[in-house]
């Protein structure tokens, strides 16, 4: 026993050495290089008058009870997305209907949405209803419903976000654009739209408020389409706005049947 102690605390002393010195290799310290200098906000033209009303209307926090519109047993996936878009062409004739109407294509179009029960009285690509998507955007642990739509016969695509209120569809978001891709992402909205600057997109997220009970737009930027870099950028004012609101566990979002599927919407949006 006494001739195994002394190997073992030679070997104990080797196996530390080893130790202490692999640490110091991966604990020193390295230069980050040079820091700029911080320059603190300078406040431009102080005694400017604040304005006290926004420049264009947006419709921030607008929401709208969808007449005409049931929802059984209070669940939105019930609902059936081709009769919401039927009723808001019926709420809003001098959009949709007539031929002078600007999107009197989508109204033309409605005929060849398939119904509830799946069949469809034309070629169904030629529905102008995209394939909804269902998630949790408000927290409350039911889905909400994202809704889009093209707006014949133009480029533009209505994108709406719907809600449950009291066995009511409640519209929570609304807005139209030239789209390039739409996602959601936690409890956003995202709508990426083209710009007239070659290898920048705009993109715009709206985000749920619990206290407006409503999707606010909470960034409006424009970006590299790569997203290499950011640069400052408004976009909101330039594109109209309707005046019009899951489960515990969410699997990836699928298309219900019955409507064309969105060729933008984007493969990380999830829902039931």
């Amino acid at each position: 026993m006494s001739l195994r102690r002394p190997a073992l605390a030679v070997a104990s002393v080797a196996l530390l050495a080893s130790v202490t010195a692999a640490c110091g290799d991966a604990g020193g310290l390295r230069g980050a290089g040079a820091t700029p200098t911080a320059i603190s906000p300078a406040r431009l033209w102080p005694t400017l008058k604040p304005a006290s009303s926004p420049a264009w209307a947006i419709d921030e926090a607008d929401t709208e009870t969808i007449k005409g519109v049931a929802v059984p047993h209070g669940d939105i996936r019930e609902v059936d997305p081709v009769a919401v878009v039927r009723a808001e062409i019926a709420a809003q004739p001098g959009e949709y209907q007539g031929d002078s109407a600007s999107y009197r294509g989508t109204t033309a179009r409605m005929a060849d949405c398939a119904d509830r029960a799946g069949g469809a009285s034309g070629a169904a690509s030629r529905c102008p209803v995209l394939a909804p998507y269902y998630r949790d955007l408000t927290g409350d642990g039911r889905p909400e419903l994202a809704l889009g739509f093209r707006l014949l016969p133009g480029d533009l695509t209505a994108v709406r976000v719907y809600t449950v209120e009291r066995d009511r569809l409640v519209r929570v978001m609304a807005w139209e654009d030239a789209v390039s891709a739409v996602e959601l992402a936690g409890r956003s909205v995202i709508i990426r739209s083209p710009s007239d600057l070659a290898d920048y997109e705009y993109r715009l997220q709206w985000t749920w408020d619990p206290e407006q009970k409503a999707m606010l737009l909470t960034h409006d930027e424009m970006l590299r389409s790569d997203g290499a870099k950011r640069t400052p950028g408004t976009r909101a004012h330039k594109s109209p706005a309707s005046s019009a609101s899951p489960s515990t566990s969410v699997p990836s979002a699928q298309p219900a049947p019955g409507v064309t599927p969105p060729a933008s919407a984007s493969s990380s949006a999830s829902g039931r």
